[in-house]
This record gives C-alpha cells, sequence and structure tokens, in this order.
C-alpha cells in the first residue's frame, strides 16, 4: 500500500525521518472521511496512501513509549507503520470514530510482537496477564526506584503483582529473565559432549488451530469494542479511550483542562461512555448470539 514509508531506514536516519514526517499534513475529520471511502469502495491507493502519511507522526509517538527494551527505534517504528497499515485496510469509517483512534490498537499491537518476537527468551509467557507484566515491568520498576539488576525486595514484588493483577511468582520469574544476560543457544551442554542446549528445547508453540482460534478471538474483540464505541459521540470517544483504554491513564485534570469543563464533568463523562459500551456490547452479542441460533 505505502511501502515506502514501512521502513525508516538506519539508525542514524532517524531524525531526518522524524522531521520528513512532519511535512505530511493532518487530516480534517470531512477529508479523513472521504478518503477513507475512496480506499474502502475504490481501493484507491492515493488515498491510502495519504491516510497512513498523515498518521506518521502517531506511530512514531507510539513508538517512542517502547523504548529501553534494547531495540533500534527505527525498527519499532517500522513495525508500527506497518500497524497502521493494517488499520487503514481494515478501517470502517461509518462506524462513527477517528481513523487514529482505531489505528491505536493497530500499531500498539505491532510494536508489541515484534519486541516479543526480538527478545531471545525462549519462553516468556503468552498469556494476556504475562505480556502485561513483561511490558510494563520496567515502568513499574522505575516508579519505584528499582532499576539495578537482582531481585526485587519483597514489597516491590507484592505492589507490582497487585498493580498488574498477576501472581508474585510470575513477578520474580519476569524480573529474572528480562535482567538474565542473553546465551547462545548452539552452546555445548558440556565440553565433552556435541550436544546443544537448543537440542533440550521442548517445543510449546500452540498448534495452527489453537493460533488461528486466538486470533480470530482477538480480532472478534477489536471488532466488538469498535462497534461499541461507534455509540459514542467524538468527545465521550476521546475521553473514554484517554481514560480507560491506555496504560497510563490521561488525568481528570488534564482533559478538564482541555475542554474546559470541571474534572467532575469529564468524570460523568467518562462513566456515561462506559455504560454506554457495556450496553451496546452486550446488544451485539446478543444479537450475534441470535444470528447464530437462527441460522
Amino acid at each position: 500500500m505505502v511501502s515506502s514509508v514501512i521502513n525508516v531506514g538506519p539508525e542514524g536516519n532517524l531524525s531526518r525521518y522524524l522531521q520528513e514526517i512532519r511535512k505530511y499534513p493532518l487530516l480534517t475529520p470531512e477529508e479523513e472521511l472521504s478518503l477513507s471511502r475512496r480506499w474502502r469502495d475504490k481501493e484507491d491507493v492515493k488515498a491510502a496512501h495519504r491516510l497512513v502519511t498523515s498518521h506518521l507522526r502517531l506511530v512514531a509517538k507510539i513508538a517512542m513509549g517502547y523504548r529501553g527494551y534494547g531495540l533500534p527505534m527505527n525498527e519499532l517504528i517500522s513495525e508500527g507503520n506497518v500497524g497502521m497499515m493494517q488499520a487503514v485496510r481494515r478501517f470502517d469509517p461509518e462506524k462513527g470514530f477517528r481513523l487514529a483512534t482505531y489505528a491505536m490498537w493497530w500499531i500498539r499491537a505491532a510494536i508489541q510482537e515484534y519486541i516479543l518476537h526480538s527478545w531471545s527468551l525462549v519462553k516468556m509467557g503468552t498469556t494476556a496477564a504475562q505480556k502485561k507484566l513483561f511490558f510494563n515491568l520496567r515502568r513499574l520498576k522505575g516508579q519505584m526506584q528499582a532499576i539495578e539488576d537482582g531481585d526485587l525486595k519483597p514489597e516491590q514484588v507484592d505492589r507490582i503483582a497487585t498493580t498488574l493483577g498477576v501472581s508474585e511468582q510470575d513477578v520474580v520469574d519476569m524480573n529474572r529473565r528480562m535482567a538474565a544476560p542473553d546465551h547462545s543457544l548452539n552452546a555445548p551442554l558440556r565440553a565433552d559432549q556435541d550436544s546443544e542446549w537448543q537440542d533440550r528445547l521442548v517445543d510449546e508453540q500452540h498448534n495452527q488451530e489453537e493460533t488461528y482460534a486466538e486470533n480470530e478471538e482477538l480480532s472478534g474483540r477489536k471488532a466488538l469494542l469498535a462497534t461499541a464505541m461507534a455509540t459514542l459521540n467524538e468527545r465521550e470517544q476521546r475521553i473514554f479511550t484517554e481514560r480507560r483504554l491506555k496504560d497510563e491513564p490521561t488525568t481528570l485534570e488534564d482533559l478538564a483542562h482541555e475542554y474546559g469543563i470541571s474534572r467532575e464533568r469529564v468524570r460523568q463523562i467518562e462513566v456515561r461512555a462506559f455504560e454506554k459500551v457495556q450496553a451496546a456490547m452486550k446488544t451485539e452479542i446478543e444479537a450475534r448470539r441470535n444470528a447464530g441460533q437462527g441460522g
């Protein structure tokens, strides 16, 4: 679709890339709607190009949030750009929300999957809770000023486990994995043997059926949320996204300042939006269930 923007180039060119993407203008809601329809209805590549390039700054901003995993920033941005392109391919302009709101899911997912596959951890964990732990452990350790290598203190382990909803043992294990040095899987088990470490590894990957089922379930949940959020107006979508869908929610005070209303009013809008999304999701689930029974 827009292959020229996927690869940022060598790390040394990152500053130049960040300067270049500022040249692409942001789109008005009307322009975005028109371009999205042209891509959806006519597969207009030029329209898709404008949709992607106008959001490259958003990709770079999100990618910057994943610094500290030992991976080149240009590669993180490139993966985020791939996620942005996927978002444009799947975006439905008639749902009533902006492309940026929808694209953030795809951008983060692409970057996180790249990080997970790039880390040389034989088995880091594939559950949602373990992935959440992986991507939040470093941040929480920084907040507690526990950035040195080594085991965490018991009170730190307890706090992190409580915050992320995982077991204390999961926190200890993940911290040790992330702090451990890398070792070659081709290293011999013993000096007098030809066997390598990789010969003793057990293949714990899901089979194709399980992977397909997980991907289908994830796509279904995303589509369900997108449908439910279409019931919100633009301000409700913005506040709901900032308060409920971010790892580090925007404060009530910041949103109150942005919209020129009180903190309590922002809280009321957040609660109302959450209730509307819940109701819409229940309605959609029931409709799908009825449709399945009717078939």
